[in-house]
């Protein structure tokens, strides 16, 4: 019956008075990109935009938008939730809200946003709620995060281009994806920054419909 309880708290979000108290300085974590020897944290050169998306375990998540022409620094961290700086063993008991998320900074003259858009459909099966394959728990749901109203447009429409395509496949899975203005992003623990390139064997659960997404095809201008 006990973990039968915590599964139960770990498949929706808490609320406010349920939430675990977080604290008020930041975890230590990296400032360098493992891969790319830029700074993960800002300030950003001039003329870069940044992106927050969540698709399951940031583990695979983050690898997929580092070896995406024009990213410039990813990030590993937590978003969409209550609790101020949580851990990450705090966000796993489903009792801080947060989403695990990948801060993606791009340079828009390589690679658009639409781009990401189509990389982040195509990363992951955005129709199974509070997981993503085996990984179960609020914090694997499917989320945009959005900086700026162009960015909300260029979402939602391909979020409804990828339902389109999803239904034209034959797939009869509902899109779960939540588009949402990008709340504070904290930071994860220095062990979770590009993890899968510090362990090339480490886990990634992370795997998509097989159908393609078709929005960020057009050439940037």
């Amino acid at each position: 019956m006990f973990l039968l309880d915590m599964f139960s708290k770990k498949m929706k979000l808490p609320a406010p008075e349920e939430a675990l108290p977080g604290r008020a300085e930041p975890l230590k974590t990296a400032n360098i990109h493992f891969v790319s020897g830029h700074p993960i944290h800002p300030p950003f050169p001039e003329g870069l935009e940044t992106a927050l998306f969540g698709l399951g375990c940031f583990w695979g998540a983050e690898r997929i938008f580092w070896r995406t022409d024009g990213v410039y620094a990813t990030a590993v961290g937590f978003a969409g939730g209550i609790t101020p700086n949580p851990t990450y063993h705090e966000v796993c008991t489903g009792q801080t809200g947060h989403n695990e998320v990948v801060r993606v900074v791009f340079d828009p003259l390589v690679v658009s946003y639409g781009a990401l858009l189509k990389a982040f459909f195509e990363g992951h099966n955005p129709t199974q709620g509070m997981r993503q394959g085996n990984d179960m728990g609020t914090q694997y749901r499917s989320g945009i995060y959005v900086t700026s109203a162009r960015q909300r447009a260029e979402a939602e429409a391909a979020r409804a281009a990828y339902q389109a395509a999803l239904a034209k496949a034959g797939h009869r899975g509902e899109i779960t994806t939540e588009i949402l203005d990008a709340p504070i992003f904290y930071a994860a623990e220095e062990s979770h920054q590009q993890y899968l390139a510090k362990n090339p064997r480490g886990y990634c659960g992370l795997g998509g419909t097989g159908i393609a997404c078709p929005v960020g095809i057009e050439p940037v201008v």
